[in-house]
């Protein structure tokens, strides 16, 4: 009954209504502070654990616990599990008519339920805000608590009633806040509007290590996402798209190609939505293709893959979607198909974004100047050549390792290039120009484009104009990219984004610091096996679905060098203040474990070992095989 503790610990009410033996990492942590009467905010990535941290304390507590959600899928999925575990839950939303809700009231006042999910809305109407006096409130939980700061990916002005209803009760409940992405900016943002008060305040961290990202620019994405869907044809994925004309496009091609695929977008009535979600959920179509508008909320653990067919708006959109990917803790895949014309398209969605009409305009143009700088820094995770995870990590301010050898990046083979001639053109133009014009003209100009708009703006007369003829313009962008990364240029905040030139600048322009940029080695086999694969003539599923795992490689002896050799090239990173990767690669370590070079002849014939990086750490990489072997050739790997 509402307003007794029941006569259990937190172990056992695990154990009976959630049928765990142990509590996850963080979990036991939050509980035990609210059932000290503390308040706490928990910032713990998707699939996490998070409910468990408010309803165990919940069901311990004497009086109602109140659950404040955006979310109307995930108030209805997680009333049904509480209902189906034995614990007595309800919803209250615009999905129930006034007359349920008047009903689900009296019950809650009655006794009847022990947790209660309601929307933020619903928090001002004065027959919730009766019933909230009248009743016992033990805590009041808030869920996807980034929506209370403007800085957060998905504010909404909703989120501000909820101090406003807290100051109307009779007494102050315990208060928990939970979200699965937060910048620094935003959690002060929670624990100062919501105002926690000697708050835990608990960061369990923002890696998924079970899951691979991978960024890809094919020719014609269609063909790609058809090819990587049948190649998984026994997997349950979503696919994301922009707009609902892409979603819509995409269904098709993918039914006619024999695809068990639905789709969700706003622009289907509610009814429609309801079931294709369902049939997602249920496996019945295992691909979903989808605006934003899908998935706050789906609590689906078998999904593999999370492919991404245009960039979203920030990285806190993109890793909240990409997580709900492999919640199962088991290998899943999120991929992001890119393209520049993906800018302007977010650009276009930013522009033409509904206005909250309580706003100023001061701070319209404040949270228009952050969403920019959320589309700069997506956009700089498509082109960064580092480890993707590394990049994401420290947006949300946390680092990793440098490297994860779970992303694109880590697998790939590079080489380096000194693009510092490039670079001083650039910025001579950039000076020229006075800091006028943003990228796309610069490119244009240093490219010597005769674009009508170039023409409008008369750049033929700068010196720098076709100064960089040679080059392609999406290949003077990616230096220009590089150079942003390295603070050597910026563009405004502004919608306009001018490209301007930093103090540091001046180091490339005497001579006193290269720029370098790290591209993927070139491999004309496998060039020409991916654009057949693209046009749809790829004919290996296996080839084209091994992922190349060093494991499966050598053989357990093979994989103690290897580790040897991780270690030695840990070694020298360290001394030489560099990422591991520069100095050689996991592939390049598995073939010296293939090959076992005693001689230089013999490492230079290992793949990723030219002649600089023998004379630089050859020898030391030789004497280590040398002393692991014994000198003796031996086989360390799987196959002939």
């Amino acid at each position: 009954m509402i307003g007794e503790r029941i006569n259990m610990n937190k172990y056992e009410t695990l154990k009976k209504y959630f049928g765990y033996d142990s509590f996850r990492e963080g979990q036991e942590t939050l509980i035990d502070a609210i059932l000290s009467d503390r308040d706490v905010l928990g910032i713990m990535p998707t699939g996490a654990g998070k409910s468990i941290c408010y309803q165990v304390p919940a069901l311990l507590l004497p009086g109602i616990t109140l659950v404040i959600s955006p979310l109307i899928s995930l108030m209805k999925d997680q009333v049904q599990s509480l209902n189906q575990a034995g614990i007595h839950a309800a919803y209250i939303n615009s999905s129930l008519t006034e007359s349920q809700i008047s009903k689900a009231l009296q019950y809650a006042a009655a006794g009847r339920y022990k947790i209660i999910y309601v929307a933020p809305e619903r928090l001002e109407t004065y027959g919730f805000l009766e019933f909230a006096k009248q009743v016992e409130i033990s805590m009041l939980t808030v869920d996807e608590a980034h929506c209370i700061s403007q800085w957060g990916q998905d504010f909404r002005p909703s989120y501000l009633k909820i101090v406003e209803f807290i100051k109307q009760l009779k007494k102050r409940p315990i208060l928990s806040a939970f979200t699965a992405t937060a910048t620094e900016n935003v959690k002060d943002d929670i624990l100062c509007i919501l105002g926690l008060h000697n708050p835990e305040v608990l960061v369990t961290g923002f890696d998924r290590k079970n899951l691979y990202f991978a960024v890809e620019t094919p020719r014609k994405k269609d063909d790609f996402v058809i090819n990587y869907v049948k190649e998984h044809e026994a997997e349950s994925g979503v696919i994301y798209c922009a707009t609902r004309k892409n979603v819509d496009a995409l269904y098709e091609k993918l039914a006619a190609n024999g695809v068990a695929v639905t789709k969700y977008h706003a622009g289907l009535d509610n009814e429609e939505r309801k079931q294709n979600q369902e049939d997602f959920i249920y496996d019945k179509y295992p691909v979903m293709i989808a605006t934003n508008a899908f998935g706050m909320g789906i609590d689906k653990s078998n999904v593999r893959y999370v492919i991404h067919y245009n960039m979203p708006q920030s990285l806190e959109n993109y890793y909240q979607e990409a997580g709900r990917a492999g919640r199962d803790g088991e290998a899943a895949e999120c991929i992001l198909l890119y393209s520049a014309q993906d800018v302007m398209i977010n650009r276009f969605l930013i522009d033409n974004k509904e206005q909250n009409q309580e706003f100023t305009e001061d701070e319209l143009a404040a949270i228009r100047e952050r969403d920019e700088e959320r589309l700069r820094a997506m956009n700089y995770y498509c082109l960064t050549r580092n480890c993707l995870r590394e990049y994401i990590l420290r947006y949300f301010g946390e680092f990793g390792m440098g490297e994860c050898e779970n992303c694109s990046n880590c697998k790939k083979e590079f080489e380096y290039i000194d693009v510092t001639e490039a670079a001083v053109k650039i910025i001579s133009c950039v000076e020229e120009m006075r800091g006028r014009y943003g990228i796309n003209v610069v490119a244009g100009t240093l490219l010597g484009s005769d674009r009508a708009k170039l023409r409008e703006y008369g750049v033929s007369v700068y010196s720098s104009y076709g100064s960089l003829k040679e080059m392609s313009e999406a290949g003077i962008k990616q230096i220009i990219h590089q150079m942003l990364i390295e603070n050597l240029l910026f563009v405004t905040k502004d919608k306009y984004a001018l490209l301007k030139v930093m103090d540091k600048a001046e180091e490339v322009v005497k001579g006193i610091r290269t720029v370098i940029l790290k591209e993927p080695k070139k491999d004309p086999i496998k060039e020409k096996a991916n654009v057949a694969k693209e046009r749809g003539t790829a004919t290996s599923k296996k080839a084209s679905s091994v992922k190349g795992r060093i494991s499966d490689i050598l053989n357990s002896r093979g994989l103690d060098l290897f580790e040897c050799l991780r270690k030695l090239r840990m070694e020298i990173a360290k001394e030489e203040s560099v990422p591991p990767y520069i100095v050689f690669s996991d592939k390049t370590l598995a073939d010296m474990c293939v090959k076992l070079p005693f001689s230089r002849e013999e490492m230079l014939q290992v793949n990723g070992v030219g002649e600089n990086k023998f004379t630089r750490y050859g020898e030391r990489f030789i004497k280590e095989i040398e002393n692991f072997t014994g000198g003796v050739r031996e086989k360390l790997y799987f196959g002939e």
